[in-house]
């Protein structure tokens, strides 16, 4: 989207901090803009396309972004109308650019289970059975979107079944969940930031940590070393058990959402962990 005078986000930021350029940031995703204020401060707007996740992000920074003081932006103001927000900018390096095997890529990942454990912290509740039985409900409802697209074989079905049978069988603690906790959401410089926050919601504690293990920690285990270390402890057997039947999760709503959005690597993705559970 190109930004003008008539845009939400520009009309947005003028109106609640006066005149604004418009600074290139090739990096942000369709939506997002960096602007510069007068005094030199630097700010990001947001329109939402969907209604949903213009308020599930507005309800997270209103609600659980204060437990990230310091590692977050911060909501300047909000236009409910145009679905936009106005945010303080961080400043740092976004982590999916350092190299791999890099000390800088290592450092991102335990800096990030750091200031993630501090958020499972604050906002934990002891075992229960409901969060499981939500996520197999709605589990079980990816599984029929692949089932209906001709996505998985029978074995693949059974396979995603038992996993969801797993979850809504199984005790777990919850906590807000950021839930798409991966490096392309998180900036290192003089701190360590996090950003996005349009799925965060309670759900079960582990699920947090899926996407790394099935996208990163696999090939690089020395990553979900240094993240568990800065985290404070790492999981536990039956954790590790539970990580497996989010992987399922993972699996399934990626062969949708690829074949949905003929995304052909998210596709891939999803073929990838299903083998790996098979």
């Amino acid at each position: 989207m190109i930004a003008t005078s008539r845009d939400p986000r520009i009309q947005l930021a003028q109106l609640l901090l006066g005149a604004v350029d418009i600074a290139a940031d090739p990096a942000l995703p369709p939506g997002v803009v960096r602007l510069v204020a007068d005094d030199g401060r630097q700010f990001i707007a947001k329109q939402h396309a969907e209604r949903d996740r213009y308020a599930g992000e507005l309800h997270a920074y209103r609600a659980w972004v204060t437990h990230l003081s310091g590692h977050a932006p911060e909501l300047v103001g909000r236009d409910d109308a145009t679905r936009t927000l106005l945010l303080t900018a961080l400043v740092g390096h976004r982590a999916d650019t350092f190299a791999p095997g890099s000390p800088e890529e290592e450092l991102a990942h335990h800096e990030a289970g750091h200031v993630l454990g501090k958020l499972h912290r604050a906002t934990a509740m002891p075992q229960g059975g409901a969060v499981g039985a939500s996520l197999a409900e709605r589990f079980h409802g990816w599984i029929g979107r692949a089932v209906h697209a001709d996505l998985l074989d029978a074995a693949e079905e059974n396979l995603l079944k038992h996993h969801a049978v797993i979850l809504g069988t199984s005790q777990m603690d919850s906590a807000i969940c950021h839930l798409d906790y991966q490096p392309r959401n998180w900036l290192l410089g003089d701190t360590f930031g996090i950003f996005d926050f349009e799925h965060m919601r309670r759900d079960a504690r582990v699920r947090d940590f899926a996407r790394l293990e099935f996208r990163r920690w696999q090939a690089a285990p020395h990553l979900r070393t240094a993240f568990f270390d800065g985290y404070g402890r790492s999981l536990n057997d039956t954790e590790r058990r539970l990580l497996e039947s989010f992987g399922a999760i993972e699996a399934a709503t990626a062969l949708v959402k690829g074949h949905q959005e003929k995304d052909i690597a998210l596709s891939a993705h999803g073929r990838t962990v299903l083998s790996r559970l098979a």
